[in-house]
């Protein structure tokens, strides 16, 4: 059985002036955010240029500080904003929800796509793989804050089961943060920026994050400590998270019929003749490798 480590909450004090590793976990959230789209804007078949990376992030920053914001309050506490409407203005209180984020961020771009006039399908289908890195930020915020702990784990079975000194009950539980990491953070990322590494249809990308991304909510609910003020939502077992992620999953399934059913992959452009060595190092469209580990090379 293993302690939680009990981080102070405060990475960093200049003397009145305190950042909280919640904040710098954003902070890390929205550079990676960036790289990886200025990375990603340097090869031809992109929709998105380079010069336009520094807006679009803007757009997104956006989206998931007023999204996450208005989906945690209306998914999660409606009741409460019911009583008190200002509450949902009290963003010094804490509380962010990922669905809401979600949302918050696809309306940002869909605005910024029309601003930049390109498609939804586009934007979105260029904007996913870059979110789970910064998802998996956010969860280990989760873990270092010591909020959203799993559920009980018998130590006898789960050996890292952990207990958070911040829990008043000292159950061991599971640390669902970071299995939430693992899988809606890296593992997410492996597999929805994998797949959009060829020519594929417009909206397919899109479908694959929302299958890929509910799927793993889906899993990773059954040991993540369902709200205290919610409890289970329908059939002794289904949390909030399950409820949210089902609409992703159906939706991802969808789309991607419809992208492969009426959307055609981008046309690969002809590619100069060049030498062998050089070859190595092209796509179908004659830029760098679109390998996962060439592209994190910066």
């Amino acid at each position: 059985m293993l302690t939680h480590p009990n981080i102070d909450p405060v990475a960093l004090s200049l003397g009145p002036l305190s950042i909280h590793w919640y904040g710098l976990m954003y902070l890390l959230a929205f550079a990676t955010a960036w790289g990886l789209a200025l990375r990603r804007a340097g090869f031809d078949y992109t929709p998105v240029k380079r010069e336009q990376i520094d807006d679009l992030i803007f757009y997104g920053a956006l989206g998931v500080v007023l999204g996450g914001r208005f989906g945690y309050v209306m998914f999660y506490n409606f009741d409460k904003f019911l009583l008190d409407p200002l509450w949902l203005f009290k963003v010094w209180e804490g509380g962010m929800s990922f669905h809401g984020g979600f949302l918050g961020v696809a309306v940002a771009m869909i605005i910024f796509g029309r601003k930049a006039q390109l498609g939804a399908g586009q934007i979105l289908d260029f904007v996913v793989p870059i979110v789970p890195l910064g998802l998996c930020f956010g969860r280990l915020g989760n873990f270092i804050g010591q909020e959203l702990w799993g559920r009980y784990a018998d130590p006898a079975v789960i050996p890292w089961a952990m207990i958070f000194p911040a829990d008043p009950s000292g159950l061991p539980r599971h640390p669902s943060q970071l299995y939430q990491a693992g899988m809606e953070g890296l593992l997410l990322f492996f597999i929805v920026y994998g797949f959009s590494c060829r020519a594929r249809p417009t909206w397919s990308v899109s479908a694959v994050f929302l299958m890929a991304y509910g799927s793993f909510r889906f899993i990773a609910e059954f040991f993540r400590q369902p709200d205290s003020h919610i409890g289970f939502d329908a059939f002794g077992w289904l949390t909030r998270g399950q409820l949210l992620s089902i609409p992703m999953i159906v939706a991802g399934v969808l789309l991607i019929i419809y992208a492969y059913r009426f959307q055609s992959p981008v046309v690969d452009e002809p590619v100069k003749k060049q030498s062998k060595k050089s070859a190595k190092q092209t796509t179908f469209m004659g830029q760098r490798s679109c390998n996962v580990y060439t592209w994190l090379r910066f």
